[in-house]
């Protein structure tokens, strides 16, 4: 028998052997797999939906986890004053933003942790032209949020505050579903 042959039989007998443990239906304890248990309380643990805020906005000596917990109906009245005091901390010159908001107005579309979603218009977190309409993998968010706190009405007040200069994923997104890329 050639080794080529006595490699493709060893091949061929490793992949049978994880085969037939893959498909047992016993975990590694040999007991029998039952459907999983979704009985019980879950917690949230973190929002996410714009990213960094809780980090910044939520004061310090604050329970961040306090924050990744609330129900989002109730973020906006609970968090907006608090988000209010630490904007005009970060940025006492502050008056409007790009989207023309005041200090409560911008406090309380950030305290309201949720993802907002328009079917209708481009997908993106902030382009220029569409706001908040989603959030597309490439969305620089970061970058929207300092413009947003730092930027004054024309987006153009404090240009060293404005950016968090990375400008790219560190590997370009995939052209196809998931289009995220593999963990480096």
């Amino acid at each position: 028998m050639s080794k080529t042959n006595k490699f493709k039989i060893i091949t061929i007998a490793l992949v049978a052997a994880v085969v037939s443990v893959n498909c047992d239906d016993s975990d590694s304890n040999g007991s029998s797999m039952t459907n999983p248990d979704f009985s019980g309380t879950f917690v949230q643990q973190d929002q996410t939906a714009r990213p960094a805020i809780n980090t910044v906005f939520v004061a310090a000596g604050q329970p961040k986890d306090d924050f990744n917990a609330a129900i989002p109906s109730a973020m906006g009245a609970k968090y907006q004053p608090i988000f209010q005091t630490r904007l005009m901390a970060l940025n006492p010159a502050f008056t409007t933003n790009a989207l023309g908001q005041n200090a409560s107005q911008l406090s309380g579309l950030l305290a309201t942790d949720v993802l907002n979603v328009d079917k209708t218009k481009k997908t993106t977190f902030f382009d220029g032209t569409n706001v908040l309409t989603g959030r597309a993998l490439a969305d620089d968010v970061i970058d929207v949020e300092l413009l947003l706190i730092f930027g004054g009405s024309a987006g153009t007040s404090n240009p060293g505050l404005t950016k968090d200069n990375v400008n790219a994923n560190d590997k370009p997104f995939a052209a196809a579903f998931p289009y995220l890329v593999t963990a480096w």
